[in-house]
């Protein structure tokens, strides 16, 4: 096999994994494949949000994103470190709502 069949090869076995991994959530009527994608990215900002700011402890909030909500969720240790982790997941372009489940621990 030569080098360019190997790579045709490669990517449609790629994008085979790809469809296949992320067709059953598409399948259920979930979420298409680039609102996937939107809300992959919509985590990640939010994440990289929490862990820029020294007021929210990044490793204690989970973030998840469906169709643009976020859900927040976790312990924080004061009322003032889950507002701030609401509104910074508020301020990332894309969200559309966010439902804040974190629980204030003392």
């Amino acid at each position: 096999m030569n080098k360019t069949t190997r790579a045709i090869a490669f990517a449609t076995l790629v994008g085979a994994t790809i469809i296949g991994a992320t067709g059953c959530s598409v399948a259920r009527n979930q979420q298409t494949v680039g609102s996937y994608v939107d809300d992959a990215g919509i985590t990640t900002a939010v994440k990289a949000k929490f862990a820029e700011d020294k007021n929210v402890a990044a490793t204690s909030i989970s973030v998840e994103t469906l169709k643009g909500t976020v859900q927040l969720s976790g312990f924080a240790k004061s009322q003032a470190e889950k507002d701030r982790a609401e509104s910074l997941a508020r301020s990332v372009k894309g969200v559309v709502s966010v439902r804040n489940s974190i629980v204030v621990r003392p």
